[in-house]
């Protein structure tokens, strides 16, 4: 496991602050009221994923050989040749809780959304306050479980004028990945 370089970091940042804004703050600073250094959450990567974990354990993780280290932490996405960087699906218990924008959907709309669809405007049951377009934004259920995160097509104010099949968030993942990406979900 490496630190990321100031481009990685950089780039890194950029797509987690498009779905957590401020929030990007908390995924890196120690619980409240701990003083240990060893609790913080550090980025660091591995064969081309990026990884949130706590300092302490990054340096338990030295001891193992690099390629008998398969992953440390929760894989927050990875770089692709081109540089660009994919969040990937497990990285959305990290998003869901300092979400900027959410778009909470009704029954009838999670398992199209959990098949791989995008999420139609019939499917809606409520937005987050001004959200506008090209957000990143963390779609749940009715109840506040986290399914996935996508980008949205349009603003939450435009939306309410489209006709029901007009698509309102481009799915980017969700936790029908696990099933339908199995085997190369954590592969090289």
């Amino acid at each position: 496991m490496r630190q990321l370089t100031e481009e990685e970091t950089r780039t890194l940042f950029e797509k987690l602050a498009n779905y957590v804004g401020r929030g990007l703050n908390e995924l890196i600073a120690p619980p409240s009221g701990s003083e240990d250094p060893n609790e913080r959450y550090v980025f660091r990567m591995h064969q081309m994923r990026v990884y949130h974990v706590k300092l302490g354990l990054v340096g338990l993780a030295t001891s193992i050989p690099r390629d008998n280290l398969l992953s440390l932490g929760t894989c927050v996405g990875k770089f692709t040749k081109t540089g660009k960087f994919r969040i990937q699906i497990t990285a959305l218990d990290l998003l869901a809780p300092h979400a900027r924008y959410k778009v909470h959907i009704k029954p009838n709309g999670t398992q199209p959304f959990l098949y791989g669809g995008n999420v139609l405007k019939a499917h809606v049951g409520r937005w987050s306050e001004d959200c506008p377009e090209h957000a990143g934004v963390v779609v749940v259920d009715m109840n506040d479980t986290p399914l996935g995160f996508g980008v949205t097509a349009r603003s939450s104010a435009e939306s309410r004028k489209l006709d029901p099949t007009a698509i309102c968030v481009f799915s980017q993942s969700d936790i029908g990945n696990y099933l339908r990406d199995e085997d190369t979900l954590f592969t090289t």
